[in-house]
């Protein structure tokens, strides 16, 4: 079982995730766990501060390192050697930021092998750096973009990595992906109406291959159409 751990100030955002599609059902199956985190429940005072004004002056808020690294020594059971973090095997403490690499299908398979997956989702401004360089093991980026806060990362991440864990999608469908060699092959799908007009005059169409029922054919269609994820 994969343990999947979300530390965020707005934990409501995953309600609806965790009840829905194959998610839901993989934690049925305890082929994974998920346990969101609200970080004020980790602040050091009697307002809940999770947040200050940047050092040097600035807009925005940033995320401070004391209730995040209150909810890792929990949840992590994190311990300071030598003035570092040590990790257990098989604990990924994720840290998203644009500077992280980019994360693949190569990335989801790596993680789908982990015990233990912790998700520090940043708000505002970001997060104080120390969090990053003392507290993390791993930094993600999903592109060249900006988003408001690292819940949306996340649940793209925990979705990739789910549905590469054997029992969650189907013996039979997980076994047929996974003797593809060279990676993940996608191609375009279609279903029905056939011919589906938007406008007077207009018809998109299905691929007539595709409605011929020779098999052959189409595979080799799909063959010369596929895009190969990397693996």
């Amino acid at each position: 079982m994969v343990c999947f751990d979300i530390l965020t100030i707005f934990p409501k955002i995953f309600d609806g995730f965790l009840q829905e599609s194959f998610i839901k059902k993989a934690i049925q199956k305890k082929k994974i766990k998920i346990r969101v985190w609200n970080l004020r429940d980790f602040a050091q005072d009697k307002r809940k501060t999770v947040d200050d004004k940047p050092y040097g002056g600035g807009l925005g808020m940033v995320l401070k390192i004391e209730p995040i690294f209150f909810a890792l020594k929990k949840i992590a059971k994190i311990k300071i050697e030598k003035g570092k973090c040590k990790f257990k095997k098989g604990q990924k403490i994720i840290f998203f930021t644009p500077r992280g690499q980019i994360f693949n299908q190569k990335l989801a398979t790596f993680l789908s092998k982990q015990k233990q997956i912790i998700f520090i989702c940043g708000r505002y401004e970001g997060v104080d750096e120390r969090v990053a360089k003392y507290l993390s093991n791993m930094r993600i980026s999903l592109g060249n973009f900006d988003l408001m806060g690292g819940e949306v990362p996340a649940m793209a991440v925990i979705e990739a990595v789910t549905r590469l864990i054997p029992g969650v999608i189907g013996k039979e469908d997980f076994l047929k992906e996974r003797k593809i060699k060279h990676g993940f092959v996608e191609f375009p799908q279609y279903t029905r109406p056939a011919i589906f007009s938007p406008k007077k005059g207009v018809f998109w169409k299905v691929p007539k291959v595709l409605l011929s029922g020779n098999h052959k054919k189409i595979e080799e269609w799909r063959q010369k159409r596929k895009i190969i994820l990397e693996k």
